[in-house]
């Protein structure tokens, strides 16, 4: 259960978005891959271990029966000491003298031990004091080590005797006697150990004097050990026997283990490296091979300088290589395993894998002999979370400044927005945003691998999508806090500048001006991808970056259309309201409407940019024609015979004509306003066809649908309707003909024109 729950986290972790799906063939064919490996291993290695069991059982066959002889043989020569007793006459008597007189010799030189121990102690002491004097040579180190293998035999004996004696009273006192033997016993080891942890400078300073001094001593010190571990063996199967021959009481009674304390110390002298190495490597994790560079070194003084001062059998060389291994490879492993790792020192440490095998095999190994790997065979799973290290950054830093953006939109407090060289309203962090996935870009770039930069740069067109939406969507959200009566009115200039702000930094997004040299981020952005990519790649990104510009084209606009339409909800509710009602003829409301356009464009021209500005002006034009045309909905609205309507249509088409023909030419938007005057004015000429369409006679009126609609292929049949009604000599008959006309008329889609918006 654990292990599917497992397996649908992993999966979750691969496929988190939508776009992952095509991704399937690749992983199917990655994970087949990885699976035939690892069953060529598996058989591999499954295969040794059959040859290492078959082996290692038939040594134990082998083992169990010399054991067997040996037993045999033992009882045989037991036997015999049993059958000679009886046929040498006296032998009794023989024997009891010769117990008497081997106990005596034995005590005899067991008081000659005890009383000349004192002085050899001191004389151990003396000889320590001067190699205290010379640390890096310790001449006296073999005479030390031989004169306190005899003492220490001596106080074995004694405390053995003492411990077999029917009277153990004076155990205490022997124990006192011997104290001065273990410090000193332990200086000689602070002595063995210096020489130990020096080992590699010892050779590296040419002093093979006192490298060789120091594997005589652990050599015969390993001797010694496996005699008391073949006698322990021997005592515990065969304890009756075994204490009836001298020669398996004699002797060293413990195992003192120098030889594991020597293997103890070549990590002890490898581990501080370790240690100042991390420090060095978190700090500049591009230098690992200069920081490693001391591994090799003493790998390679063992290799040329040690092996032959050491006995063979001890392959010291192997000795040295496979512990440092080991502890290289816990070393990264520790770091890749570590969660907040970043991705340069995972790139470091995935780079550094070729490199260590490659500097070993200098050194006379092959990859083989190094087990385990030295980073467990993971550089492809190591590659894909080096990338999604790279994306978790990336997703992070969006997910934490639109946050901010969020919490500060929202919030809408004074001095959120900024202003650019230009003037222009800004958020804060846009060019944060670009610099961090420019830093990003050049982190996956480092990897070498396309494969890594192509994930990372998907990740980056998913989170600029995603930002895209989502200021969108939260534009929506507030805009209809002001939209809905009735709404509080506090704040909305400020929201209005935050509108602006967005749509400005659309357009630096995508902002080329190659005339002077000027970049816009998009364009950056691609020129720092397409080295990293393959080509085949780059056109798939090629229609990633042209949907993201055209998503910064399209949300800018959206922004400004909400501003447009901020202002004729919240400014121009009541005056929209008026239109064509009787208030409409007495009231100037179009001029009204026109002072406030032009108060709003004064305000914002200088800090909008200016190719916006173009795009509200017509935004502008085009709401006021939508809400203008709109307005035969509202109520009391009508159209009488007798009024003068159609002068007043003319007055309030004039009086905009006027003011969008008079921005082009004022010297406060000189150089700023480009828009065509030419376009808005053929887009109002709609007014005339709603004209038309009032004051025709009912069996005209059907003409004028029909020339209406073929010019308008969008025309709305609710609209349509809705004039019609609003005439104040309307009757069904009217309605039916054009519903007639509207069914035989056959017109061609084409390019949306303003009858798309009036519903």
């Amino acid at each position: 259960m654990a292990a599917n729950e497992n397996t649908i986290v992993d999966l979750a972790d691969l496929l988190r978005h939508p776009e992952d799906l095509d991704k399937i063939p690749f992983l199917k064919s990655e994970f087949t891959r990885k699976k035939a490996a690892i069953d060529s291993q598996l058989k591999v290695g499954l295969k040794d271990q059959l040859q290492v069991t078959q082996s290692g059982m038939s040594s134990i066959s082998d083992g169990q029966r010399t054991v067997n002889q040996i037993k045999e043989e033992m009882m045989k020569i037991d036997k015999l000491c049993a059958e000679s007793q009886n046929m040498i006459r006296d032998f009794p008597n023989i024997n009891l003298v010769s117990q008497v007189h081997r106990n005596f010799a034995q005590v005899e030189a067991m008081k000659a031990n005890i009383e000349s121990f004192d002085g050899r102690l001191k004389d151990l002491e003396h000889l320590l004091r001067e190699d205290d004097e010379d640390m890096e040579n310790q001449p006296n180190l073999l005479s030390i080590h031989y004169g306190l293998t005899q003492l220490r035999d001596i106080r074995d004996d004694a405390m053995d005797q003492i411990k077999r004696a029917s009277d153990a009273s004076l155990e205490t006192h022997l124990q006192d006697y011997f104290t001065r033997l273990d410090d000193v016993i332990e200086w000689f080891d602070d002595h063995l150990g210096i020489a130990c942890m020096n080992l590699i400078p010892l050779v590296q300073a040419g002093n093979h004097g006192t490298v060789v001094r120091l594997a005589l001593i652990i050599e015969e010190e390993e001797k010694s050990d496996k005699k008391v571990k073949a006698l322990q063996d021997a005592q515990r199967e065969y304890k009756d026997l075994a204490s009836r021959f001298k020669s398996m009481t004699s002797g060293p009674k413990q195992l003192r283990g120098y030889k594991e304390k020597f293997l103890k110390t070549i990590e002890a002298y490898a581990q501080p490296n370790f240690e100042k190495a991390e420090g060095r490597f978190l700090e500049e994790p591009e230098k690992l091979p200069k920081i490693m560079a001391w591994y090799f070194n003493d790998l390679n003084a063992v290799k040329l300088g040690m092996a032959n001062l050491m006995p063979k059998k001890w392959k010291i060389f192997k000795t040295y290589t496979d512990i440092y291994h080991r502890m290289m490879h816990d070393w990264l492993v520790k770091h890749i395993d570590n969660p907040e790792l970043s991705p340069p020192h995972m790139l470091s440490i995935i780079d550094w894998s070729e490199k260590y095998y490659a500097k070993m095999t200098k050194l006379g190994w092959d990859q083989k002999d190094l087990q385990p790997h030295v980073l467990d065979a993971r550089e492809a799973e190591l590659i894909r979370e080096y990338r999604q290290l790279i994306v978790k950054s990336v997703d992070e830093w969006m997910d934490r400044m639109f946050a901010a953006d969020k919490k500060s939109f929202i919030e809408r407090k004074p001095d959120t927005l900024d202003n650019n060289e230009h003037g222009y309203f800004r958020t804060k962090t846009l060019g944060d945003m670009w610099r961090m996935l420019k830093e990003q870009t050049a982190v996956a770039g480092e990897s070498g691998r396309t494969d890594v930069a192509e994930g990372v740069f998907d990740a980056m067109f998913r989170a600029l999508k995603s930002r895209q939406n989502m200021w969108q969507k939260m534009v929506d959200e507030e805009s209809l806090k002001f939209k809905q009566p009735p709404a509080d009115q506090e704040g909305m200039q400020v929201f209005q500048d935050w509108l602006i702000a967005i749509a400005n930094d659309q357009i630096a997004c995508i902002d080329d001006n190659e005339d002077v040299g000027q970049l816009g981020y998009l364009t950056r952005f691609q020129q720092d991808l397409e080295p990293l990519v393959s080509p085949k790649y780059m056109a798939h990104a090629g229609t990633e970056l042209d949907a993201l510009r055209d998503g910064f084209v399209d949300l800018g606009t959206h922004c400004i259309a909400t501003f447009v339409s901020l202002i004729f909800n919240v400014d121009f509710r009541s005056t929209v309201a008026d239109f064509f009602t009787t208030k409409w003829y007495n009231e100037y409301a179009m001029k009204r409407i026109t002072t406030t356009f032009d108060d709003y464009i004064g305000d914002y021209s200088k800090v909008l940019h200016h190719s916006l500005l173009d795009i509200l002006i017509e935004e502008l034009a085009d709401e006021l024609l939508v809400h203008y045309l709109s307005s035969v909905r509202n109520k009391g609205a009508k159209f009488r015979r007798t009024d003068p309507f159609t002068e007043k249509f003319k007055d309030d088409i004039l009086t905009v004509f006027e003011f969008f023909q008079n921005l082009n030419t004022r010297a406060d938007l000189a150089n700023l306003v480009t828009v065509d005057f030419a376009i808005i004015k053929q887009k109002w000429r709609v007014v005339d066809k709603m004209v038309r369409l009032l004051e025709a006679d009912k069996a005209g009126a059907v003409l004028v649908y029909e020339e209406f609609k073929r010019e308008y292929w969008d025309l709305q049949m609710n609209w349509v309707e809705a004039v019609l009604r609003s005439r104040d000599d309307f009757d069904r008959s009217m309605l039916s003909g054009v519903k007639a006309k509207a069914a035989e008329v056959y017109v061609e889609r084409g390019p949306e024109t303003i009858m798309s918006k009036v519903k």
